[in-house]
């Protein structure tokens, strides 16, 4: 019964000690790649990530959700956001959330147009 506590134990420790150096590898790695991400955006990701932040959605989910290229005009972008909106209105038996979802689709396509426009207005040559 002694041995049996003692063997226990040993695989107690040993364990602990195996999980330890695994956990702090981790963090090791976790750091160095925050490291890593805090220098390699520039101005134009930084951009990108606070629309995504603001509307909680990326532009290749955005364009999933409405069923439109991520290069799509404003045209198709509001002709697809007013059909999905409509279908999921809750009134006619359709899903807030899916309603919802459209609604934030379409507000960061939107962003994202802007973005592009003031690019391309910011590239293009001056006369």
């Amino acid at each position: 019964m002694v041995n049996a506590a003692r063997l226990i134990t040993q695989i107690v420790i040993v364990g602990s000690q195996i999980l330890g150096r695994a956990f702090v590898e981790a963090y090791k790695q976790a750091a160095k790649n925050a490291a890593q991400n805090a220098t390699a955006g520039g101005t134009g990701r930084a951009a990108v990530d606070a629309a995504t932040r603001k509307t909680g959605i990326t532009v290749e989910e955005a364009a999933q959700v409405l069923n439109v290229d991520k290069t799509a005009s404003m045209e198709e972008l509001l002709k697809s956001y007013e059909h999905l909106f409509k279908q999921n209105d809750p009134k006619e038996g359709g899903s807030f959330y899916l309603q919802s979802k459209v609604y934030r689709a379409k507000e960061r396509l939107e962003l994202e147009l802007k973005r592009r426009a003031e690019g391309a207005e910011k590239s293009a040559p001056s006369n």
